[in-house]
């Protein structure tokens, strides 16, 4: 049962790693060896710990550099595992030999270790929720092999952490009760005890003093710090095996920064909570400042992405690549997210996107030849609104809110513009009224003016009967027609604004009318109810 290398291969094809439990109950029968040889005879049992350390690294860093590529295979999707694994010459360990030169009959172990019942408690119910895939496919606009790889990853990665963690908590454990090592400090002004039926000589007292009155006595601190060394070179090969494997995640999609973000923070909260000076918070801990370092250059990539974008002088701008992309990030982000215990730094990376995303929209829409300025802003802050009340990420709401009035202002100022073309002439006629009135002449006294007496006023208006009123609006949803990106369909929401636009201005024309040109009669050659239909049967008919 101690040869951990005759089903190394198994183990490796299923990405877990080969339990040493048997191995350590069998060498936990001479505990009590080991406890004599530290009071008796430092010197072996140093030399002792020593070639154990020396051993059992060996086997561990086999064991978990196979471990490592099969999960490396996994993620890229090659499938070499058959050849690679199905057959895997191992060599009879050297610690099995040691075991086998010790033990006899085989001894058993009742109970499980401190840490490991400490951790499974604290973490069952958290981890059996964040161990399931937090992609909600559902809700993702990427493709479905988008999907798909990175529910694969995530899957990975989560089974990689969960394997590495029992191994560690289990062996740092061991260390402890084998060697007879405190595995947390001892609080402030604590003592020495002795168990109280101690008797005269050395090794059938039980005193705590593990050292007797030999050796100087160390302090639980500094057991705990043995105890960090020696699994430090135990598991020498963990942290830059982790590191390899979050490059490459990273490689094969920057978004996967997310993932390992949410993951290796569960994992190092989780292990905080049991021991947060033990090696597996330490080596996790490490580990997460480089998978936040990924995160961030993930960030940085997407805000220089935007600055770099070229639009086409040539088509219509429509939603801009960024805005489709920030859309997808923060849907995925949110989804990710969900079950996070923090979410500080995906915060702090919304803040940072979203202004940049803003800012870069204002700059394409500045230089756009074929949209006009107005159109690029309106459909793009009316996506980012859209996006935002949808997914209701609670740091936005300010920038929620800024992307609806941006939408609404420019969606306004296009239709002012816009409607000032079918009518030009009435409109300067009654501008040119307007500015008279403002200089400081009387309304009723405008028709004496010779440029606006009621025979120019008839002129202009006889210009506009309705059938041309119609063809100009026609022509108008035309223009509207090309300007708009069908992704968006708000041309029928801005047909809708430009009859509420028109109308006011009808009224306000009609209203000019009756103050500056009393009992003339004179009146439009077009009623509100023509303009309805005019509008109604435009957009049905296109």
């Amino acid at each position: 049962g101690h040869d951990q290398s005759s089903s190394l291969a198994q183990h490796s094809i299923e990405l877990t790693l080969p339990k040493h439990l048997p191995f350590h109950r069998d060498l936990l029968r001479y505990a009590k060896l080991m406890e004599w040889l530290k009071n008796t005879d430092r010197e072996k049992y140093e030399g002792l710990n020593k070639n154990y350390v020396d051993y059992i690294s060996r086997l561990y860093e086999r064991e978990i550099k196979e471990f490592f590529e099969v999960a490396k295979i996994k993620m890229t999707g090659t499938s070499k595992e058959g050849k690679k694994f199905a057959t895997l010459p191992r060599k009879e360990s050297s610690v099995k030999q040691d075991i086998e030169s010790l033990h006899g009959s085989s001894g058993k172990l009742t109970g499980s270790t401190s840490s490991l019942n400490k951790l499974s408690v604290q973490g069952s119910g958290n981890r059996r929720s964040q161990s399931s895939s937090l992609l909600d496919m559902g809700n993702m606009s990427a493709s479905d092999l988008d999907v798909a790889d990175r529910t694969k990853f995530d899957k990975i990665f989560e089974q990689v952490l969960s394997e590495l963690e029992p191994l560690c908590l289990a062996e740092q454990d061991f260390i402890s009760k084998f060697f007879k090592l405190q595995q947390s400090p001892a609080l402030p002004g604590s003592v020495v005890q002795t168990d109280s039926n101690e008797v005269d000589g050395g090794f059938v007292s039980r005193p705590h003093n593990l050292l007797g009155d030999k050796f100087s006595v160390p302090s639980e601190k500094e057991e705990a710090s043995i105890i960090r060394s020696m699994m430090i070179k135990v598991f020498r090969c963990i942290e830059p095996e982790l590191n390899n494997l979050i490059s490459l995640g990273d490689k094969i999609d920057s978004f996967n920064s997310l993932y390992m973000l949410v993951k290796m923070s569960h994992h190092v909260w989780t292990a905080e909570n049991v021991d947060p000076a033990s090696f597996l918070s330490t080596t996790l801990g490490n580990v997460l400042v480089t998978v936040k370092r990924n995160f961030d250059k993930c960030i940085w990539n997407q805000m220089k992405q935007m600055e770099d974008v070229k639009i086409s002088k040539k088509s219509k701008v429509g939603i801009l690549p960024f805005v489709r992309g920030f859309e997808e990030f923060a849907e995925l982000a949110e989804s990710i997210f969900r079950s996070a215990e923090r979410r500080g730094d995906l915060d702090k990376a919304y803040a940072k996107l979203i202004r940049a995303v803003y800012n870069n929209v204002e700059k394409v829409a500045n230089e756009s030849q074929k949209t006009p300025r107005d159109v690029v802003m309106m459909e793009n802050f009316h996506h980012i609104f859209s996006t935002l009340s949808r997914l209701k990420i609670a740091c936005l709401e300010t920038e929620r809110r800024e992307a609806k009035h941006k939408y609404t202002e420019h969606l306004q100022s296009y239709v002012i513009y816009s409607l000032g073309q079918p009518l030009e002439k009435l409109n300067h006629f009654f501008e040119g009224i307007e500015a008279r009135v403002a200089q400081g002449i009387r309304e009723e006294e405008v028709s004496y003016q010779l440029a606006f007496n009621k025979q120019e006023l008839r002129k202009v208006i006889k210009e506009y009967p309705g059938k041309e009123v119609k063809k100009g609006l026609d022509n108008l949803y035309k223009k509207v027609d090309k300007h708009l990106c069908e992704e968006e369909n708000l041309l029928q929401v801005m047909w809708h604004s430009m009859q509420d636009e028109f109308i006011r201005q009808y009224k306000h024309f009609e209203g000019l009318i009756a103050r500056c040109y009393p009992g003339s009669g004179i009146t439009m050659e077009f009623t509100i109810q023509d303009i309805l239909e005019y509008f109604s049967s435009i957009a049905q008919s296109h």
